[in-house]
Formats: C-alpha cells, structure tokens, sequence
C-alpha cells in the first residue's frame, strides 16, 4: 500500500511502518481429545501497508473484516501466521524475543472500549504508569510518579486525581487516561482501534482534537481503525479500505471520499448519512445483495464479487492486485474500477 501526498505531505517523508504481505489465520478444530484442524479462519491475508512519521493512515470496513486483528498484530498481541511487520527498518520477526520486547515500545496502542481497557482495581496513576514497571529503564524509580502527573495534564485532566479509580471516570475521562497511558513510552506510532466509537458524539470530538494536538506535539503517526467514515476523514492523511482480511482500495483521503473506483469503497460512501435533507434526494444509493461471507470460506478470486454488480468471469477466477488504474493513480483491487458520484461524502 504505498504512500501517496496527503494533508501533511510536506513534513511526511521517512517510513516508520510497513508490513509485507502479512497474514493471520486462526485455526478451525474439531475433536476434543484429539483435535484435528478442518480450516482456518482468514482474519487477514496478505495485507501490505506503509506508514510514514507523522502521518495518518485511516483503515475503514465492515465489522468482522480483519481491522482489530491488523490492530493486535501491529502491536504484538497477535503473532503472524506469516509475513513480516518492519519497524524503523528493523525486521521484527528476525529480533530475539528480548529485542522484540524493546522495539515494541515504538508502537502502543489506544483501545476502543474505556470501560473495559482500564484495570478496574488500579488507581489511575498505577495504570499510566505501569509501562515504566515493565521497560525500567525508560523512567528512573523516583521520577515516574513526576512523569505519571505530567502524562494526566498532558491529556487534560487533573494531575491531583491519578489516586482515583477508572469508575469515578466518565467514558470520554477513560480514553484520555488510555491515551495517557499509550504516551508513557514516547512511541513513534499509536494504534488507535475505534478509539472514538463507544462515546458521544460530543465527546468523539474532544478526544479526536487531543489526537490532533499530540500528533503535531509529538510528531506521532497514527494508524486510525474506525467503521466510521465521517471519523476517518476528519483525521486521516491516507485511507485503506478493508473487506474479508484484503485491502480494497487505498489513497488519499480526497481520492477515496471524493474519487473512489473500488464497488465496496462506494457502497460503504453511499451509506454515510447525510445531515443535509435536500441533499439526499441526489444521493446514488448502492443496496448489497447477500451477506458477508464467512472468513473461513471466502470466495475464489475477488472477495467482493458474491455482492459486487461489476462482476464477471475473471473475478472469480483471479485475484485483483491492489495497484494503480488507468485514469486512477491509487491503488485500487478491482478488475473494473471506475469513478462513480457518491454525493455524500463530499458533502458529510
């Protein structure tokens, strides 16, 4: 998925991030004594992203298409079935688990839920500061409780209240104690797995202006996973569009809302709600047929095609490369992709 200009192009430039066609299959069993293997779920297949100091790489799609399972590869809690995940240049699958365990703190990870994210018997300031347990040498002993209070004004609240507990937080106090927490280390890159959905609208608002802030503060690239569209172009330098564990379509965020070539990227633009009541009458809405199908059997060739209305024989029978169209310069895993007006996006 290679970079193209986005918003801050002129200070994007030296990769932080990149996975080779990275893979991760979680076994189908059956049996009970003696299990025996009879498929595999195919959360992600053959995914390759870039990701650049500074910049944003939005992943949108449907629940169940591999984005939270890309999420806990990047950051370590899922290992790969295959491929290879780059940090700096450095090749993590060629380090020891010691050197592994050194290099992840480059790359921390904000998640969706607050209520469920945050240890519930620890204060706030042990939460926070837990990452300096774990890598000792980041903070000497006598400093972390300094460099905790600093973590809590840094993310807007009060530095006197790290001897609280999660439950005397509201949600939108949650998250920013899980950024805070994902600050600790002074990573180069922050996963953020909807870190926004379990909010009010509100509230989504604030924690996406702090995410903003810190970036320009930190010069943090961030890899933003929603289902949200609205959210993702808000923030977001590049998007990549995700359906059954493949990248559809990726580009810059006015080449995928106000160019998108890919069916699915259109589909999914084409049900953004549109707050605008005379502007809904021009909407081209595009209704799916049939459901998603299963990651454990996915269709042959494009995955899209059992609900796509472009498809043809050569869909079935090949697999779309994720490359440049003529007429289009973003990548696109369509053997027929074109422009189509959405109305919508543009106007969300």
């Amino acid at each position: 998925m290679p970079a193209t200009s986005g918003r801050r192009s002129a200070k994007v430039s030296e990769i932080v991030l990149e996975t080779h066609d990275l893979v991760k299959h979680f076994p189908l069993t059956q049996g009970i004594l003696f299990k025996r293997q009879v498929g595999a779920v195919q959360a992600v297949d053959g995914v390759n992203i870039e990701l650049r100091r500074g910049e944003t790489l939005g992943i949108v799609g449907e629940s169940g298409c591999g984005k939270s399972t890309l999420a806990k590869l990047l950051t370590g809690l899922e290992t790969p079935t295959s491929g290879s995940i780059v940090v700096n240049g450095t090749d993590l699958s060629t380090l020891s688990q010691e050197q592994v365990r050194k290099a992840r703190r480059d790359i921390q990870m904000v998640m969706q839920d607050p209520y469920t994210s945050l240890n519930p018997r620890m204060t706030v300031g042990d939460i926070i500061g837990e990452p300096f347990e774990i890598h000792t040498d980041v903070a000497p002993k006598g400093d972390r409780r300094a460099k905790v209070r600093e973590l809590v004004d840094l993310v807007g609240l009060n530095p006197d209240h790290i001897n609280r507990y999660p439950h005397q937080f509201s949600g939108g106090q949650r998250q920013r104690i899980g950024i805070a927490r994902a600050l600790a280390l002074r990573p180069a890159i922050i996963v953020c797995d909807e870190p926004v959905s379990a909010l009010d609208v509100s509230v989504q608002a604030q924690v996406m202006n702090l995410l903003e802030r810190l970036q320009g503060e930190f010069d943090l690239s961030y890899i933003f996973i929603a289902h949200d569209l609205s959210v993702v172009r808000h923030i977001a330098d590049r998007v990549g569009v995700m359906y059954l564990g493949k990248v559809m379509e990726v580009g810059t965020d006015s080449e995928i809302y106000e160019h998108p070539t890919h069916p699915y990227t259109q589909a999914l633009l084409s049900a953004v709600p549109v707050p605008d009541p005379t502007l809904r009458g021009m909407r081209d809405e595009i209704v799916l047929e049939g459901d998603v199908p299963s990651p454990a059997d996915p269709p042959s060739g494009c995955r899209f095609r059992t609900r796509c209305w472009k498809a043809q024989d050569i869909c079935a029978e090949e697999v779309p490369l994720l490359i440049p169209r003529p007429g289009h310069p973003h990548p696109s895993a369509c053997h027929f992709a074109e422009e189509r007006d959405v109305v919508h996006a543009t106007e969300v």
